[in-house]
């Protein structure tokens, strides 16, 4: 799968109704992210932790293997996705521009393609 050429669409909270500061959809096995409307960290982690709750109880977050991570995230922003992730899929990557390539960065699985820091098309 090729790495994210847009953003996704600008999403609102799913409690308040009013635009978040980030989003996240899922394409396949690319979960894609980015920053919405102008906001600090506490924030965009609450409003990435709400996306993610929702896209969870929303069975577009329902586990399995190798789940991609495509597009910008602060620091505080990666942990919380990387935490919350890492619960739900064997393995966790995070795609590097620099690269080209996903880089595996959480691995609970067997598959020998998905040791940490492996790199993935």
């Amino acid at each position: 799968m090729q790495p994210s050429t847009g953003n996704p669409p600008v999403r609102e909270d799913p409690v308040t109704g009013e635009e978040s500061t980030y989003t996240i959809t899922r394409d396949g096995d690319v979960l894609r992210v980015a920053f919405g409307k102008p906001g600090t960290n506490d924030q965009i982690v609450r409003d990435a932790v709400a996306r993610l709750d929702v896209m969870t109880q929303e069975d577009e977050l329902s586990g399995g293997g190798l789940l991609k991570i495509n597009g910008p995230a602060s620091l505080p922003v990666a942990m919380v996705l990387t935490h919350k992730l890492a619960h739900l899929f064997a393995a966790v990557a995070c795609f590097d521009p620099k690269l080209n390539k996903y880089v595996v960065v959480v691995s609970h699985s067997p598959n020998p393609d998905y040791v940490v820091g492996n790199l993935i098309d």
